[in-house]
């Protein structure tokens, strides 16, 4: 564990991990990404846990990927991967696929399938890589000036890595986020059922840890296996397979925009989106 991530316990049966990355507005680099993953595995082999709470330190949730970080192929060589997709060190397009496999797509998937209730406590700015923090969680509670924002268009490729959005926020609406990258607000979010619900600022902590001790009151074992039920009937509805073509999807833009512009996304629509991501760091 690393002080980019905190855990404790505040209540009986309830895990905190919190985002401390303040300074960079909970960007996430590599070594976030696996002590976060370790946070989450510790909370999830711990049999006195039944509830995981995630939430934030500093004035937003998370601004999304970390783009400064220098050599990202070359830091999976420092961690223990969870996957085995393997080829992290691959020419061509394999070896960008393998690292997204691993710690964003795996990543995601392996917090969504945790055998314990989660619930994400948002605030602030969440941007592209930040809902993918926020949308395995089972629960979210978004403090009043939460918002959320999914620039990848403007950048050429096709959505975030975890491409939940139709799940989260129905058809017609993901679409809208998607081709507009513009700002959702948390009211708007609750409306459209991506947030169970938005409280002030000052309460958001109080109200979740509230809520985690009701759902911790509950045998973990019923909590467990209706977790696993309801994400089932998800599931069937093509969830996963959706996310599979998708994430090629995803892929494609990748090495398209390789050929055609020597980086991974178009910077034709580059400054726009940039400058939505800095508005996180105000």
């Amino acid at each position: 564990m690393t002080d980019a991530i905190l855990y404790d316990v505040p209540k009986p049966g309830v895990a905190h991990i919190v985002l401390n990355r303040a300074d960079t507005r909970n960007a996430q680099d590599t070594a976030f990404l696996y002590a976060l993953n370790e946070a989450f595995d510790r909370a999830a082999l711990d049999d006195s846990v039944k509830v995981i709470v995630l939430s934030a330190n500093g004035p937003h949730f998370s601004s999304g990927h970390d783009l400064r970080e220098v050599d990202g192929h070359g830091n999976m060589a420092k961690h223990e991967t969870v996957g085995t997709w393997g080829g992290f060190g691959k020419p061509g397009a394999e070896a960008q696929y393998a690292r997204e496999q691993e710690i964003y797509v795996g990543f995601c998937e392996r917090w969504r399938n945790l055998p314990k209730p989660t619930m994400a406590l948002v605030h602030g700015k969440v941007i592209a890589g930040g809902l993918m923090l926020m949308w395995p969680c089972d629960l979210i509670v978004a403090a009043e000036d939460a918002e959320f924002l999914d620039h990848t268009v403007a950048m050429g490729v096709g959505g975030a890595e975890f491409f939940a959005h139709p799940w989260e926020m129905g058809v017609r609406k993901a679409k809208e986020f998607l081709f507009t990258a513009d700002w959702l607000t948390a009211q708007e979010a609750h409306r459209v059922g991506m947030v169970n619900h938005v409280v002030p600022r000052q309460d958001l902590q109080s109200f979740g840890l509230a809520m985690a001790e009701r759902i911790a009151l509950k045998p973990l074992f019923a909590l467990k296996l209706v977790k696993q039920a309801v994400n089932a009937a998800q599931d069937a509805q093509g969830r996963v397979s959706a996310m599979q073509t998708s994430f090629a999807l995803h892929h494609l833009a990748h090495t398209h925009n390789m050929l055609v512009h020597g980086k991974l996304i178009d910077p034709t629509g580059l400054m726009p989106a940039i400058k939505k991501q800095e508005k996180a760091a105000d």
